[in-house]
């Protein structure tokens, strides 16, 4: 699930999950409460310092995902009642709900220029819709049987990456519908993955409880990173393209460095698995969510 999602700003987050609200929360952050001694500090603490905003108008069923758009305009959500819906930030009134999906919207992902919506769905399908007229142009299909958990739009918006329960990750080129590779990425179903902001490199999570870093044109995976003891629900990279987040049914979630996969700090705070994460634009902090509560994590000194 990746029903928890930062502004590129880290000030204000959107959370969804069980129920069919959606919720808008303000970060604020405190510095004295932050300076934990440096980064990835053994002492390591969460802190709620978040109030809440508004709710959006409901989703018929529970949501199953969240968006911001680049500008932090918009967001996007997705959910069991199979459509997707977007909503202004400003006033919390909904814009449009795009309906096409055969089953429930499972992910759903901005362009990066904030003008296309790629979303997966248990309907064994993604789909690529066009904003301003909510048109769907195209559909493209993962093996039947099995959802598409997962999918991302490349920091180019010419390629998009998608995760399913067939175990696999598939690229496919934007534009054109065209798969461009299939790789059998985990050992069980895979949960989540994501670009790093340079481009360059993918991670993807899995219910085998492993994080997997690729390159972008999926090859061989460069690094397999054990430490989890449960299934894997959400990959995050910090923007910076240094650090990896997992988050996990053991609930913890552990810190990782994108280029030796060395694990640097496991957040153990939460008291259910952690479904949901997401880093702060600086990289300085770190949000996790479980079904009831949201957890911010400073990582570095402001």
């Amino acid at each position: 699930s990746d029903g928890l999602s930062a502004d590129n700003y880290g000030q204000i987050l959107v959370t969804a999950g069980n129920t069919n609200v959606i919720n808008l929360w303000k970060v604020c952050f405190n510095k004295e409460e932050s300076a934990t001694g440096g980064m990835f500090h053994k002492s390591h603490k969460p802190w709620n310092k978040i109030d809440y905003v508004t709710s959006l108008s409901r989703h018929e069923l529970p949501v199953n995902s969240v968006a911001f758009s680049p500008d932090g305009k918009k967001i996007v959500s997705g959910g069991w009642d199979h459509s997707l819906r977007i909503w202004n930030v400003a006033d919390g009134k909904k814009i449009k709900t795009l309906s096409g999906h055969e089953d429930q919207v499972t992910s759903v992902s901005f362009s990066p220029d904030g003008k296309w919506i790629v979303s997966g769905s248990a309907d064994d399908t993604l789909k690529v819709w066009n904003i301003s007229d909510g048109d769907s142009l195209l559909t493209l299909s993962h093996d039947d049987e099995y959802d598409v958990t997962s999918v991302a739009f490349s920091p180019d918006g010419k390629r998009i990456v998608s995760a399913g329960g067939e175990k696999q990750l598939k690229l496919w080129n934007s534009e054109t519908g065209e798969e461009i590779k299939t790789v059998q990425a985990h050992e069980d179903a895979v949960s989540s993955v994501c670009f790093s902001a340079d481009g360059k490199l993918l991670v993807s999570g899995g219910w085998d409880a492993v994080v997997n870093i690729w390159d972008s044109e999926l090859g061989d995976p460069i690094l397999k990173l054990d430490g989890h003891s449960d299934e894997i629900n959400m990959v995050a990279i910090s923007t910076d393209s240094k650090l990896v987040a997992s988050a996990s049914e053991d609930k913890t979630l552990k810190l990782w460095s994108l280029s030796t996969g060395e694990q640097l700090l496991t957040l153990e705070g939460h008291q259910e698995a952690v479904t949901s994460i997401a880093f702060s634009r600086d990289g300085n902090q770190l949000a996790g969510s479980t079904k009831g509560e949201v957890k911010i994590w400073p990582l570095k000194k402001p």
